[in-house]
């Protein structure tokens, strides 16, 4: 933790206040390691300052025993986006130095805490609205949280060739998201990082589908979308499925979807924007005809949350940096007759990308 509060305190420093309270919980986490549903930190630009984390009597020995002794403990009152902040607001250094500067994340922060917040610190401290620092430390993973990432995606792996040795043909899209649930948890999963998407025959138009208690039929196409989530961090793949046999004219988009897939999963490297790699897989949809119906982006980062940055899609700026984990799901979804979507994870390495989860992307027919 004590590399990351460095890390922290530099752009602290460089945006100007003396100190940058951090309270979206997933940053606090990634910060602190306090996993406890009510706590907000306090970085310094002055390395000398102690970094504080604030949380209430619930967590007195949580908050001491998973911050590691790298972050000063204090108890406040609950509301500590309130009095419980300004109880403890560090003080200024001298009489004349004037009231301190605090950064906060107004991502984060909604109109009412802020409102609530302004005026508990009247007179202690100025409030100045700054974006993104700690995501922007999050874009780039760690050795440990790339291992994480690649467990959680080995386990989601296994636990679909479970399922997929059950048959998909007979099951309802219900049945095979909760046996896949299941099987995550049974391989001691945490949670799943999103509820699964189960979706067959024309459901699978709809990108973010809900199973259906529909039974799969023979010759439909059955998408699914599915994640783990291990020791905080999670994974995300999709894989569309042949029930039984294959159509011709399914296949055909099968083979589309997958072209544009591995032509972008390609490009994955150190150098190209989001937008750049979007444009990819983009290309080569439209050009077949089917740019209408690839409406959502290309994918996304996924680290403690399914979706953070970078964005790979046309709003994305960001150039692909080592150690960004994204995803590349490219999709092509006719209503009223299928869907198709194929993703994989990617670790950005420095000359190019790893994927982590291991299943084939090739047509997969099941029973």
């Amino acid at each position: 933790m004590a590399e990351r509060i460095e890390r922290l305190a530099e752009r602290v420093s460089a945006a100007g206040v003396d100190w940058l309270l951090v309270s979206a919980p997933l940053n606090v986490r990634w910060l602190t390691g306090f996993t406890g549903s009510n706590g907000v930190a306090l970085c310094p630009a002055d390395p000398t300052n102690p970094a504080m984390l604030l949380t209430d009597f619930r967590y007195t020995e949580q908050a001491a025993e998973q911050s590691g002794g790298d972050w000063k403990v204090v108890i406040a009152s609950n509301d500590l986006l309130g009095k419980g902040l300004a109880d403890h607001f560090p003080v200024s250094d001298s009489a004349d130095s004037g009231l301190r500067k605090l950064g906060f994340d107004d991502t984060h922060v909604t109109t009412a805490q802020l409102a609530t917040l302004s005026a508990a610190l009247e007179g202690q401290a100025v409030l100045e609205a700054i974006s993104g620092d700690v995501e922007e430390l999050r874009l780039i993973k760690s050795s440990a949280e790339v291992e994480k990432i690649r467990a959680a995606a080995e386990l989601a792996d296994q636990a679909m060739l479970e399922l997929l040795d059950g048959g998909l043909i007979g099951r309802t899209e219900v049945e095979l998201a909760i046996a896949l649930e299941f099987g995550m948890r049974s391989r001691g999963a945490e949670a799943v990082s999103f509820p699964p998407i189960v979706a067959s025959g024309a459901h699978g138009a709809l990108p973010h589908a809900e199973p259906r208690d529909v039974v799969v039929e023979a010759g439909q196409m059955v998408t699914i979308d599915w994640g783990a989530k291990l020791d905080a961090y999670c994974s995300d793949c999709t894989r569309t499925f042949f029930a039984g046999h294959v159509e011709e004219d399914l296949l055909r988009v099968y083979e589309l979807v997958l072209e544009a897939q591995q032509a972008a999963c390609a490009a994955v490297k150190p150098g190209p924007t989001g937008r750049e790699l979007d444009l990819v897989a983009r290309a080569i949809i439209e050009d077949a005809g089917y740019g209408d119906n690839f409406g959502h982006g290309l994918g996304h980062g996924v680290g403690l949350d399914i979706h953070e940055a970078p964005r790979l899609s046309r709003h994305g700026d960001k150039p692909m940096q080592p150690g960004m984990i994204v995803t590349v799901e490219p999709g092509v979804y006719i209503a009223g007759q299928c869907g198709v979507r194929i993703e994989d994870l990617l670790l950005v390495t420095p000359d190019g990308s790893e994927r982590l989860n291991g299943l084939p992307v090739e047509p997969n027919v099941v029973s």
